[in-house]
């Protein structure tokens, strides 16, 4: 019969708990981190499906130098809650392709989806929604779906 030790358990059990800190450790500093426009994009997303939507005023949109020397697109506008009125804006950088950069009408109404519980967190244009109103954006193509005819069967 194999006897084993206390103090043989304990060196085994102090060896395992460090390899499993030293596998965590690892695993934390080299695990993929989301990045920034990935981040922006949960934001969004997260505002379309629980956020609550409001009348607002597009008021500008401007561009500005990133820190990494690529240029950004900002949509400046105003909306009121409960006798705030909160001044935000948006970076619709990698929103751009289907915007419509014309069609946005300065100091024209458009909605605004805020969080509630967090009002300045706000967008007026995402992936799958826009604010925008008449021609400034269309996020994704309608199809086309023919009609068909309905065949209905008579009992005879």
């Amino acid at each position: 019969m194999l006897h084993v030790s206390i103090r043989e358990w304990q060196i085994a059990g102090t060896v395992t708990g460090s390899l499993l800190v030293a596998g965590a450790a690892f695993w934390w500093f080299h695990r993929k981190r989301p990045t920034a426009d990935e981040l922006e994009m949960e934001r969004r997303q997260k505002l379309v499906s629980f956020g609550r939507i409001v009348d607002g005023m597009l008021l500008d949109d401007f561009q500005i130098s990133a820190e990494d020397g690529a240029t950004r697109e900002m949509l400046l506008f105003q909306y009121e809650i409960s006798g705030v009125t909160y001044e935000c804006s948006q970076d619709i950088t990698t929103l751009i392709a289907p915007l419509n950069l014309h069609g946005i009408k300065i100091g024209m109404p458009c909605s605004v989806r805020y969080q509630p519980g967090s009002p300045e967190n706000s967008m007026v244009i995402a992936e799958r929604w826009s604010g925008l109103r008449e021609d400034a954006y269309v996020p994704w193509p309608t199809p086309v779906i023919p009609i068909q005819k309905a065949r209905h069967r008579i009992a005879g």
